[in-house]
């Protein structure tokens, strides 16, 4: 089976190896794919645009439904995938938490998913492990033992859910500047999703506060009440 991939224009757009093509190309050659498949396609593709709306029971409902979904397939690599996948999108709105859900399943994932959770955890990457990783967080990956990461780099992601991944990943590890935060903030601005546009503008914010700019901390604040308020 081929990598898990968003569906075109619906929902917020993935990393092209993140998302669930295995869930219904693999079988493309069959007439009707099974329909667990597209079932849990649709229930990640919700999941995951929850997560970045800021609708957390939304979200845990749709990705209850992709789980048993995967379940009925028995295919553990997926189920730990679908967990990545989720991790992923949790570290774009600035959430570090451990992937408890991938790691009870590392065993049974494929070398490129471990390789990109330790990615997303922090963790050093041997050189083979960061040529597995999606070819948009190579370069980032690549960066990570250098001061920064031009932010020009970043601009060169064209998917914005990827982006955002690759601004999170560098700022966990102390590597990203005001413009890399910045740029964060106005990719979540402008695909609407609230839950890491506020993550992010709360950063801007803090630095703000932290180096004196009053003016600037305090309509950033502003706009992070005004954008809470829509929820």
């Amino acid at each position: 089976m081929t990598r898990l991939r968003s569906a075109s224009g619906v929902g917020p757009r993935v990393a092209p190896w993140l998302i669930a093509t295995a869930l219904l190309s693999a079988c493309a050659a069959r007439p009707v794919p099974p329909d667990w498949q597209a079932n849990a396609k649709a229930a990640m593709d919700d999941a995951m645009a929850a997560h970045l709306r800021g609708e957390q029971r939304l979200e845990d409902t749709a990705f209850t439904r992709a789980q048993s979904e995967l379940a009925r397939s028995g295919r553990l690599e997926l189920m730990a995938r679908a967990e990545l996948m989720r991790c992923a999108v949790r570290v774009a709105s600035l959430s570090f938490e451990p992937c408890d859900g991938f790691e009870q399943l590392r065993i049974d994932a494929a070398a490129a998913e471990r390789a990109y959770a330790d990615y997303l955890a922090g963790r050093p990457l041997a050189p083979e492990d960061v040529q597995r990783l999606p070819s948009a967080q190579q370069a980032v990956a690549a960066r990570l033992n250098q001061e920064r990461a031009p932010v020009q780099q970043l601009q060169d992601i064209e998917d914005p859910l990827s982006r955002l991944i690759a601004a999170a990943v560098l700022f966990h590890a102390g590597k990203a500047d005001p413009g890399t935060i910045t740029l964060a903030a106005d990719t979540a601005s402008a695909q609407g999703w609230r839950r890491p546009l506020l993550a992010w503008l709360q950063v801007q914010a803090l630095y703000a506060d932290k180096s004196g700019a009053a003016d600037e901390a305090q309509r950033l604040w502003r706009r992070i009440e005004r954008v809470s308020q829509g929820r």
